[in-house]
Formats: C-alpha cells, sequence, structure tokens
C-alpha cells in the first residue's frame, strides 16, 4: 500500500525473520523496483541512461554533418581538377577531420563525466542540454572555417564553442560534487573527494585552456590556432607519453593513498562497450541518411524539365540521373557492410580499450566522408576528365575507413584477455573469419586503386566492379572461408603422407611408442 503521495515514498511491512527477499518471487523483486523507483522520483534524482542516449545520438550527428561544407563544395563541369581545387578539398578534408576529431574528443569527456555522475536530477539534464545546444552550433563555426579560411572569425568562434562546452562541464562536475549523492558511489563514499574533484576539473579544463590560447592566435596569427586545436585531440596521449618520460627520468613514484584512475585518459583504460556502439551506430545511420538527402535533392527532375526536355516521359528523365542511382546503392552498400564488419567485431569484443576507441573514432571520421566520395564518383558523367581522380578519393576514403577497423581488431588482439571474447582470440573458432571480413574491403579498395595506375581507361568500370563483387564475397564469406581450410587441410595431408611402406611402419610405431608410458 503505498503512503502518502506528498511524501513520494512507499511503506512496505519487514520481511519476516529468516526470510530471504530475493526469493520472494517476481512480486516481491518488482514491489523493490517500485519502491526504489518512488524513492528516486521523491528526491528528485533520476536514471542518466535515456538522457545519455540522446546525448549519444546528438553528438553522433553533429560530428557527421561535419562533411556537409565538405561535399557542397562546388567544382563546375568547365572547371579542371588542377592545382588550386585539390588544394581547397585537401585544406577542407584535413579541417574536417580534426573537428569531428574534436567532436569525439567532447563525446569521450562526456564519457568519463557521467561514469563520475551516476545519478542525474533537473539542474544536470538542463545543463548537459546547454553543453549539447553549445555543441550543435559547432557545424555552423566549421561551415565558416572551410569557407572563409583565411578570415579568423570561424576558428575564433570555433575556440569560444569548445571554451563553453569545457565550462559548463566543469559546472557539472562542480555541482555533481556539492551534492553528493548525485556522485557514484565510489566517490560519494570516499574520504578523497577534494582530490577525486580537483584532479576531474584539471582533466576537464586543459582542452578549453588550449582553446582560449588558439582563440588569442586566431586575431593575429590563425596557423598556429590550428596547431593547438590539434594538440587537444591528442592531448591525453601526449599526457601519457610526458608522464612515462618523467617516470624514467626521476623514477617510480609512491603510489596515492586513494587511486585517482576512475576518471583518467590512461590509454589503456576501457570505454563503455554500450556508449561506443551507440555513437558508432549513430554515425553509420547518419551518414546512410545524407546519402538518400543527396538523392532527394538533387535527383528529382523539374515538371518544366521534364516536360520540354523529355516531352512528358518520367522514366526518361529519371534515366538521365542512372549514374547517380548506381552510385547511392554502391555508396550505401558501402556504408552498410562496414557498419556490419563493425557489429560483427563488437560482438566478440568485452571491453573497448582506449586505444580501440581512438582506432574506432579515426574509423568514424573516414566514414563521415563517405558522402564525398558518392558526390565524386556521382559526378562521373557530367565531369568525366575528373574521372580518375575521383575514383581514387573514394578508394582512399574507403581504404581508410576499413584499415581502421582492421587496426581495431589488431589493437584487441594485443590485449585479447581483456578485450576479446575467447571463441575470438588468436587460434579461436571464429578468429579466421573475423580476419576475413575486416580485410575485405581495404583489400578490395587497394587493389581499385593499384588498378587505376595501370588501366586508367578502365578505372570507373574497376570500380563499380567493385562496389559490386564485395557484398556478394561478403554473403559466401563463410562459405569461401570453409573451402580455403579444407584445401588447406587436405594439402597439409597429401604433404604429411609417408611415401612407402617401411615408413607407414615406422610411422605407426612411433605413434605406438608415443602412447606407451616413459620409463622411469
Amino acid at each position: 500500500m503505498r503512503g502518502g503521495a506528498g511524501h513520494g515514498t512507499s511503506f512496505r511491512p519487514p520481511c519476516p525473520p529468516g526470510s530471504n527477499p530475493t526469493m520472494a518471487g517476481p512480486q516481491t523483486r518488482e514491489r523493490a523496483l517500485d519502491m526504489q523507483a518512488d524513492e528516486d522520483t521523491g528526491d528528485g534524482l533520476q536514471s542518466s541512461h535515456r538522457m545519455l542516449s540522446f546525448s549519444d545520438a546528438l553528438l553522433s550527428i553533429i560530428a557527421t554533418v561535419m562533411i556537409l561544407p565538405v561535399t557542397h563544395t562546388k567544382i563546375y563541369p568547365e572547371e579542371q581538377f588542377d592545382t588550386t581545387i585539390r588544394k581547397l578539398l585537401a585544406t577542407k578534408i584535413a579541417v574536417y577531420l580534426m573537428t569531428f576529431l574534436l567532436v569525439t574528443v567532447a563525446w569521450t569527456a562526456h564519457i568519463r563525466l557521467f561514469q563520475v555522475v551516476g545519478k542525474i536530477d533537473d539542474i544536470l539534464a538542463l545543463l548537459n542540454l546547454a553543453c549539447m545546444m553549445t555543441i550543435t552550433f559547432l557545424p555552423y563555426t566549421f561551415a565558416l572555417m572551410v569557407t572563409f579560411p583565411d578570415v579568423p572569425l570561424g576558428i575564433f568562434l570555433f575556440c569560444v564553442c569548445v571554451i563553453t562546452i569545457g565550462l559548463t562541464q566543469a559546472v557539472i562536475v562542480g555541482y555533481a560534487f556539492h551534492y553528493p549523492h548525485l556522485l557514484n558511489q565510489q566517490i560519494a563514499h570516499s574520504a578523497h573527494k577534494a582530490a577525486f574533484r580537483q584532479h576531474i576539473l584539471g582533466i576537464v579544463l586543459r582542452g578549453p585552456a588550449l582553446c582560449f590560447v588558439a582563440a588569442l592566435f586566431s586575431l593575429f596569427f590563425f596557423p598556429v590556432s590550428y596547431l593547438l586545436m590539434a594538440m587537444v585531440i591528442f592531448l591525453p596521449y601526449i599526457s601519457k607519453a610526458a608522464g612515462w618520460c618523467k617516470d624514467r627520468i626521476r623514477g617510480p613514484r609512491d603510489p596515492p593513498t586513494q587511486s585517482l584512475e576512475f576518471f583518467t585518459f590512461d590509454l589503456h583504460e576501457p570505454l563503455s562497450k554500450e556508449r561506443v556502439e551507440a555513437f558508432s551506430d549513430g554515425v553509420y545511420a547518419i551518414v546512410a541518411t545524407l546519402l538518400i538527402l543527396d538523392i532527394c535533392e538533387d535527383n528529382v527532375p523539374e515538371p518544366k524539365d521534364v516536360e520540354e526536355q523529355f516531352h512528358g516521359s518520367l522514366v526518361a528523365a529519371l534515366g538521365a540521373f542512372g549514374p547517380h542511382f548506381l552510385a547511392y546503392f554502391g555508396s550505401f552498400a558501402t556504408v552498410g557492410l562496414l557498419w556490419f564488419a563493425h557489429h560483427s567485431l563488437f560482438l566478440h569484443v568485452r571491453r573497448a580499450t582506449r586505444a580501440m576507441g581512438l582506432l574506432n573514432t579515426l574509423a568514424l571520421a573516414f566514414v563521415g566522408g563517405l558522402p564525398l566520395a558518392y558526390q565524386r564518383t556521382s559526378a562521373l558523367a557530367q565531369q568525366p576528365h575528373e574521372e580518375l581522380e575521383s575514383i581514387r578519393v573514394s578508394c582512399v576514403i574507403i581504404f581508410f575507413a576499413s584499415i581502421f577497423q582492421f587496426a581495431m581488431w589488431t589493437a584487441a588482439l594485443l590485449r585479447e584477455r581483456e578485450a576479446l571474447h575467447p571463441s575470438a582470440r588468436f587460434g579461436g573458432q571464429e578468429h579466421a573469419l573475423m580476419f576475413a571480413k575486416l580485410a575485405l574491403y581495404p583489400c578490395a579498395s587497394l587493389l581499385a586503386f593499384a588498378s587505376t595506375c595501370f588501366l586508367r581507361r578502365f578505372s570507373t568500370a574497376i570500380f563499380h566492379l567493385m562496389q559490386v563483387t564485395v557484398p556478394f564475397a561478403f554473403l559466401l564469406l563463410r562459405l569461401l572461408l570453409r573451402l580455403a581450410l579444407a584445401v588447406l587441410r587436405a594439402l597439409r595431408g597429401l604433404l604429411a603422407r609417408p611415401v612407402g611402406p617401411e615408413l607407414s611402419d615406422q610411422g605407426a610405431a612411433n605413434a605406438r611408442s608415443q602412447l606407451l608410458p616413459a620409463p622411469c
């Protein structure tokens, strides 16, 4: 029976002496859960699960739409793909990679932050929304950076946004430590909460401090600003390397009375596997969605054009967009199969190490560039003089998006006892299949790129052939792998078969001798 509504708690009679509440059946467990929910509601506390899911979805969207100013770079048919165009496109791609990685740094800090904060209330939820609102402004500042690369305003505004994000996260830390019941239980019951707070604030404010210096440099020498923002990405690894060098020079220090590793950027510290999967799924889903948005925007003919140019035949009008649809289906298949490889990899992952997190971020950055590959390959019919460059750009993007997945698998194997389930470790039953899945796209894209160097006239056909054959290879991969292993076993059996009866008798004698006990 529930208590008064004003108290927000529920009254339960005590369990009889000697009874075990965990064995009281499902109804008792449900009542216990109801009581816990009532208590949380009465105290104003909430579970952070839904807020974290919302934040992961929003961050993945923001990181992915950074590619839009790059894909919308206008190169008209009469323009040559000369050094100026290449430099412009390369600059935009480089700035995109940097800003994508900066967004993932904010996402990683968000993960660490809510490993410290266990529960939220209305104030924390609103502070998180303020942080997310600032993050959603980053694509606009990035668009200013790539559209006006010689004007420092875009860099300055981008740095201001990063500083605001860091300060908001610092306010979240201060608020949570002011009300310790919001903290993770390990920290809430610690006698070193002040040391924890100082340590966490120091880490949270490192990036904003560098961006503050970058904002100042943007006013008179903006190339240094790009260097400082790049340092924000690799700051955890720079700190790790500096600490390692300091320990080598000074010798190992005495361990602290209470470990502060709960909120660190240790290279081998595991990330939340669930949040890594959620963020990655968001990036793959948004990239796939961006492809169809381009189709809807650019490949729906105007009624006036259908009447004048195609004599009212919509089929004939849509036929003119055939290369665009072919590029779309090929690009979607690439995104979907890269997600499938990522999904297959994380089925075998128990914990995502820090190195795996970095490699996953790099893989996602190039996955986010796949709309650019679609734009380049869909324009081959209108811009045939760019055919070779467009094919090569697409092959490079696909290669790096897949090779970083392969590197992530390698990093997991290097720490297999911590990171992988037993079936996928060296020699496990799924190891060879996983290796083949992750090696398929790097090998195919590298082969297609190399083929364009020798068979330039057929570069488009080679690229489209790769897009068509790789999905079928994924479908037949397990069968092909079994056939390959069967052939290898048959060849090994033929090579190991004895030549004559004497050797056969000798082999049988050796086999029997191995079964006999050794003499004392």
